[in-house]
């Protein structure tokens, strides 16, 4: 029996620790500083949101630059310079005195999340073997499923039992960890190729954007809307059903059953292909969602986010490892960065639309919606990708 190639080498712990710690940073930051900005500068509602989304706004506009410059920049270069200015700016938090200074240093902190998260998951499609990619970027995507988890726990117990400086000096020295990792990872060398604009001059969106990519992104914007209402409201309507003390676990049960699947669901991709791993997980999001939205006892409730942890959590990963797989070997980088654009803009305008629509359909008719939309989306993936994945499959008769 053939031996397959080693998958858990120090450079893939290396990368996924740093993006883990980076990924956490911004969950910990994200659900602390809309209150911190109202306690400590008496913002209004819609600033002290301002003050967490300004970060996903940064992080959007330079994922397109950072794609666009990284094979010719170098891939561990950029990730240095990003975290450097993670870093940085995560020391500007602790003088500052003002809320208009506070929405400058969170834009440019998204602005550093932004390259640092595109070279990590760049680095990372380089040290998989590629014959393990599904499963290696199954275990990847787990460091940002754990941090999506743990974060938002970390950050609101530190808010509710510390001071706020101890959540900067938390994020501080997860940041200060992340760079030391990134210092003694070994990054493959690939060879540089210019496109035509850097050949000649001008603008072109395909040097900013992966057209291969823009497919699935469409899907994954979707999802991300989708995701975004348990994010922003989940904890509002834990509050308004009474399961406030089973919501507390929600998260738990959500990291724990996707740990559990990861193994057996990034095989899968790499054995059967991505259709047989990702039809059944849109399904199972989708399952999960709707017994959210009828939750009447803690256990429905815990049951949706062990479920919507193995649906949610599955597609993502499977969902980055198909754009990286589509895009030439020198795009690689574009590729992640277009995911992330596509990602990043459905988790960033869905808690804004559903704001407006939450008043008239309420949360459980809100959840119900979120459920439709994902089961319409198991028919945007068969158009999108689906189809196309089916048809190699056959022409290879398999």
């Amino acid at each position: 029996m053939e031996q397959k190639p080693k998958l858990w080498t120090k450079d893939f712990i290396m990368v996924s620790t740093s993006n883990f710690l980076l990924f956490i940073s911004f969950y910990i930051l994200m659900v602390t500083l809309a209150v911190y900005s109202i306690e400590k500068f008496h913002a209004s509602q819609s600033q002290a949101g301002l003050a967490s989304s300004i970060f996903v706004l940064g992080a959007v506009l330079v994922r397109p630059i950072a794609g666009k410059t990284i094979e010719k920049v170098g891939k561990k270069k950029l990730l240095l310079f990003g975290l450097i200015l993670f870093l940085v700016m995560m020391l500007f938090y602790f003088p500052v005195n003002n809320l208009a200074l506070l929405l400058i240093i969170r834009f440019i902190h998204g602005f550093a999340f932004g390259i640092s998260t595109t070279a990590t998951g760049t680095i990372v499609a380089d040290i998989i073997p590629a014959v393990r990619r599904g499963e290696g970027m199954g275990y990847f995507a787990t460091s940002t499923n754990l941090a999506m988890a743990v974060g938002p726990f970390l950050g609101l117990y530190i808010s509710q039992n510390f001071e706020n400086n101890i959540i900067f000096i938390t994020t501080t020295v997860f940041a200060v960890i992340a760079l030391i990792a990134t210092l003694f990872l070994r990054v493959p060398k690939t060879a540089f190729i210019p496109s035509a604009s850097d050949e000649m001059g001008g603008f072109r969106l395909s040097d900013y954007f992966e057209r291969s990519t823009i497919g699935i992104g469409i899907l994954v914007a979707l999802l991300g809307f989708v995701y975004s209402s348990i994010l922003s409201f989940f904890t509002s309507y834990a509050v308004e059903i009474n399961l406030v003390d089973a919501a507390s676990f929600f998260f738990v049960l959500y990291a724990v059953f996707l740990l559990l699947s990861r193994p057996i669901t990034g095989q899968m991709f790499d054995r059967l292909g991505e259709n047989a791993v990702i039809y059944p997980s849109l399904l199972l999001f989708g399952v999960g969602m709707f017994l959210l939205s009828q939750a009447n006892i803690g256990i429905i409730l815990l049951i949706a986010g062990a479920i919507i942890g193995i649906g949610f959590g599955t597609f993502q990963s499977s969902a980055q490892t198909v754009a990286i797989n589509e895009a030439p070997r020198h795009r690689i980088g574009l590729a992640t960065s277009t995911y992330f654009v596509f990602f990043d803009t459905g988790i960033g305008i869905g808690p804004f639309v559903l704001g407006f629509i939450l008043p008239l359909i309420g949360f459980r008719g809100m959840y119900v919606s979120m459920a439709v939309i994902i089961f319409v989306c198991i028919f945007v993936y068969y158009i999108v990708h689906g189809k196309k994945a089916a048809a190699r499959k056959r022409a290879r008769g398999v």
